[in-house]
């Protein structure tokens, strides 16, 4: 499913597209979370919430130092493996993994646009694939776009585009509002909701 906001965003810097890309991986926290809650490893989760946390500190903090080698590693031990589990959650659950993983090659590599929109899509067919299992059937592009669900999705995306796109230079206090807003709703792109972590 092409969705337009992708060729805006290879006119990002390289802070906004890493603000894009948290933004996006907070959303689906609670999808690791709640995999996390009902597999009765609640560790994990805060795993991955650590994680993320020192990518807004890198974005929030002037000077900060932070080794993404070693978050990659870390969070590597805990993408869960589908084939280990007979339940849907799974993968809305790997799918949080992956656009983190794809977050932190970001950081490493320096190839923010790829993985920008690598997460956008990542993000999407979660909802995708939530809607065709809620529905036991593949949908078309057309019965996609009908659904609330792709549409708020869609919404979602560009509503932390257009707040990025309107900075001209690094703007510390709306990441961190960006992340809090996000944080504090505490739902996720499949409607998923849990009491945020601070």
């Amino acid at each position: 499913m092409r969705n337009p906001i992708h060729k805006r965003l290879e006119k990002f810097e390289s802070w906004q597209s890493l603000g894009f890309m948290a933004s996006l991986c907070e959303r689906m926290l609670p999808n690791f979370r709640l995999f996390c809650q009902m597999t009765e490893q609640l560790e994990l989760a805060n795993t991955y919430q650590n994680i993320l946390n020192l990518v807004w500190e890198y974005l929030t903090v002037k000077g900060a130092k932070i080794n993404f080698d070693n978050q990659l590693e870390k969070l590597e031990t805990i993408i869960p493996d589908v084939n280990n589990y007979d339940f849907y959650g799974v993968v809305p659950a790997l799918d949080a993994c992956e656009s983190l993983s794809e977050l932190l090659h970001a950081l490493i590599a320096g190839e923010y646009i790829e993985r920008s929109i690598k997460i956008s899509l990542n993000s999407l067919h979660t909802v995708i694939g939530y809607l065709e299992t809620q529905q036991d059937k593949e949908l078309s592009e057309a019965e996609l776009k009908g659904t609330d669900e792709i549409q708020q999705e869609l919404d979602v995306q560009w509503a932390i585009y257009r707040a990025l796109n309107e900075c001209d230079e690094r703007d510390t206090e709306l990441l961190i509002s960006l992340k809090n807003t996000l944080r504090n709703e505490g739902v996720s792109n499949i409607g998923v909701e849990i009491m945020p972590e601070m």
